[in-house]
């Protein structure tokens, strides 16, 4: 089963860390990607960008409308995310709580399982 396990950031919070803290929890993904691949449980990681560097595009009238900034006005934003292969939910949650963000209060990770990848439902 995959599950895509999502970081959910709050700039106040990371910005409140120390140098030493933001040093551990770089250390500690490293640790837990290794974990993963060892584990063979390990499909992908990506951090993405700021949110203020994003664009939101809908179709108005046949035409692609652009605005810059997120999607949505929030204090929290999506930071990067792991996909996993796992035996079950109860498995992903557990690796869930080895990410280092997990351990600090304001700092979010959301479980969900993937339903449709490259044409197959996984359900």
């Amino acid at each position: 089963m995959k599950f895509l396990i999502s970081m959910h950031i709050n700039p106040a919070v990371l910005d409140a860390l120390t140098d030493e803290e933001r040093a551990a929890i770089g250390e500690g993904h490293g640790r837990f990607m290794e974990a993963l691949k060892e584990s063979g449980e390990f499909i992908l990681t990506q951090a993405l960008a700021d949110p203020s560097q994003a664009a939101v595009v809908a179709v108005r009238n046949g035409q692609p409308v652009v605005t810059d900034g997120p999607f949505l006005e929030s204090k929290e934003y999506l930071g990067g995310f792991y996909l996993v292969d796992c035996e079950s939910k109860e498995r992903a949650i557990e690796l869930a709580a080895q990410i280092p963000d997990s351990a600090i209060e304001g700092l979010g990770i959301e479980v969900r399982q993937v339903m449709f990848s490259e044409g197959q439902l996984e359900a």
